[in-house]
């Protein structure tokens, strides 16, 4: 049956929807030989030799979900022009083999959590706008955000012109450092634009010199260190898929609201490999060791 190659690079895992699109265009996938550069275009898994970078798209088999803390320093990609290090390298040097690629994007100088996966429709849909996923990051910020510039924050900074959508920002911690002092942030938001959280900060006179992500969606891990990654329990999968599926008003309606402020009685360790895992589903997780990359 003749299916869209959208459809079939996403089903084998080899990328999301979205992402399968820029492959074609870029003129990386075959059919029989031939570049095929037309979006909309159909092939037939099961008869048609369908390729990507000369690789062949075989039938999808067992789905892959991986959580990752990304090193600072490393490219989120399967293979970077520069020869800079890939968070793929780290994937090939503890082993994994498969097709999977990463759900959005953590920038060159930033570190954290990071899914991969062979899930295309899963990316999908963690990637899309429509279904705002939240995502939470602790970031350390030169100088001290006022009150006014929190709930500013808060309310959406102007990108491009076009207004961020409301975030959730707090000061967990303040740190004395050469310039008189700086900020730790928790910054909670459900979009994903091309480096965001530091674009946000910039805005306000508040540069980042360090940004870690801590969470995406339920899924959060205190023990993973950088260049560790391990495959996600069936529960996180679960939950994970659950969040995916909710429609953005009733994830908004489930979420604690904070205030823009200085959050006090705080026990977290703030831009440290070991983060806090709240709100996760964490009974079911596996505990053996992170494979390390």
């Amino acid at each position: 049956m003749h299916t869209r190659l959208q459809k079939i690079l996403s089903t084998a895992g080899i990328s999301s929807r979205r992402a399968a699109e820029t492959l074609i265009v870029e003129g990386r996938v075959t059919v029989n030989g031939t570049p095929v550069t037309e979006l909309g275009s159909k092939a037939d898994p099961d008869t048609d030799d369908i390729r990507v970078d000369g690789r062949r798209v075989k039938a999808p088999g067992r789905r892959r979900y991986i959580l990752m803390y990304k090193p600072r320093g490393y490219i989120t990609s399967r293979m970077d022009p520069e020869q800079r290090p890939t968070v793929n390298d780290l994937l090939l040097k503890g082993g994994v083999r498969e097709y999977i690629y990463p759900v959005g994007r953590l920038d060159y100088e930033s570190e954290g959590l990071l899914l991969l996966t062979s899930d295309g429709d899963l990316a999908e849909k963690l990637m899309h706008p429509s279904h705002a996923v939240p995502r939470e990051y602790h970031v350390r910020v030169r100088g001290v955000p006022s009150e006014e510039t929190l709930d500013r924050l808060s309310r959406g900074i102007v990108l491009d012109g076009r207004k961020t959508a409301p975030a959730q920002i707090e000061i967990i911690k303040q740190v004395e450092s050469s310039s008189g002092g700086d900020a730790i942030l928790s910054v909670l938001i459900h979009e994903g634009r091309n480096r965001q959280v530091r674009r946000m900060c910039e805005a306000v006179g508040h540069p980042v010199s360090r940004l870690k992500r801590v969470r995406i969606g339920p899924i959060t891990d205190e023990d993973i260190r950088p260049g560790e990654f391990r495959d996600l329990s069936d529960k996180e999968v679960t939950a994970l898929k659950r969040e995916a599926a909710l429609e953005p008003a009733k994830r908004k309606a489930a979420e604690p609201q904070r205030t823009p402020g200085i959050k006090t009685g705080l026990t977290r360790k703030a831009l440290s490999p070991r983060t806090s895992r709240a709100s996760t589903p964490t009974e079911g997780r596996r505990r053996d060791r992170p494979r390390r990359g």
